[in-house]
């Protein structure tokens, strides 16, 4: 448990840069704003229509009791609601790294020179920016037909899918925000995958955490630069066997 809220404590770590760098987190709002508007139309929409989809879903229940056909419904709206929530939730990262690259470039950059590695050579690209964000868009997929699957469970499933999901989600956004720390070190895929497999437990706290500040109404915007800031610390960690030094 103290890796998984070391790892915690690097998303803690990135909030101070509100203090220490405010205009350079400020920059990384623009792109999170922008695509939590979209998204959450996209949740409203969901919303206005969750009663009508159950009912089509549902057409079974028609003749049951309506105590039962309720509860079916139920069920079936509460897993929908959080496959829906997962696959915002990826498909936010995934969104507002693509739009943003320019912007958080700078913030994992900054972090790197505050702990004196200002020259590394980490030219992202746009296109692989793209395939980074088509990959996690493919795994939030599938995470969140898990989650609607796990959702049917009678009484537990609304918890189960919720614990699985947050779960899951935090590791692939952990493994996404920090790949661009690991890759400007020279780390290719593989290599940065069995990095961060022996290390779980630090990954796995950064994510989870980063992933509940996601939840938080209005948390995903706010928490985005420092998740980016967060991430950087957590990858120097993931190479250097002695704790992060703290930088006044």
């Amino acid at each position: 448990m103290r890796e998984f809220f070391r790892g915690a404590g690097m998303l803690a770590r990135g909030f101070a840069y509100w203090r220490r760098r405010p205009g350079l987190m400020l920059l990384g709002l623009v792109p999170a704003v922008i695509v939590a508007l979209v998204l959450l139309g996209g949740l409203i929409t969901l919303a206005a229509f969750l009663p009508g989809l159950t009912d089509a879903l549902t057409p079974f229940a028609d003749g049951w009791p309506s105590v039962w056909a309720t509860v079916i419904r139920i069920t079936i709206g509460t897993a929908l609601v959080g496959a829906a929530l997962v696959l915002v939730a990826i498909s936010f990262t995934a969104l507002t790294l693509l739009i943003g690259e320019p912007f958080y470039e700078r913030t994992w950059r900054a972090v790197e020179a505050d702990h004196g590695d200002d020259r590394l050579d980490a030219a992202y690209g746009f296109w692989r920016s793209v395939g980074d964000a088509l990959s996690l868009f493919g795994r939030g997929i599938l995470i969140a037909l898990l989650a609607l699957v796990l959702g049917f469970i009678p009484v537990v499933g609304g918890v189960v899918s919720a614990v699985v999901g947050v779960t899951l989600t935090g590791w692939v956004v952990a493994d996404e925000l920090s790949s661009r720390a690991l890759s400007a070190r020279g780390l290719d895929a593989t290599a940065r995958r069995a990095l961060r497999r022996g290390h779980r437990a630090r990954v796995l706290g950064f994510g989870v955490a980063t992933q509940l500040c996601f939840l938080v109404p209005l948390g995903a915007v706010a928490s985005m630069p420092a998740a980016v800031a967060g991430s950087t610390l957590l990858a120097r960690s993931l190479l250097d066997p002695s704790p992060v030094r703290e930088t006044q």
